[in-house]
């Protein structure tokens, strides 16, 4: 199901948007919600390379398994 959003852009970030969705032929709003979602998914998983430094950071793996240990088990504090 999909939602209404309004959306405030100054004029001139507006006329951006509309030139680089008219350049791929393609509704405004499908536009700012494809660079929305490319957005999100750029900064929010990691790539192959830092995956692999982190899977070989053993310090790093033993306080993040003790952290979901505590946390399942409600103790310390989440701020």
């Amino acid at each position: 199901m999909s939602r209404t959003v309004t959306l405030r852009l100054d004029m001139d970030i507006y006329n951006r948007f509309k030139a680089l969705a008219e350049e791929d032929n393609r509704p405004l709003s499908n536009f700012i919600e494809t660079a929305a979602l490319r957005y999100v998914e750029e900064n929010t998983f990691v790539d192959e390379f830092e995956l692999t430094e982190i899977l070989a950071n053993t310090d790093l793996n033993k306080s993040m398994k003790q952290g979901i240990k505590d946390a399942t088990a409600g103790r310390g504090r989440f701020v």
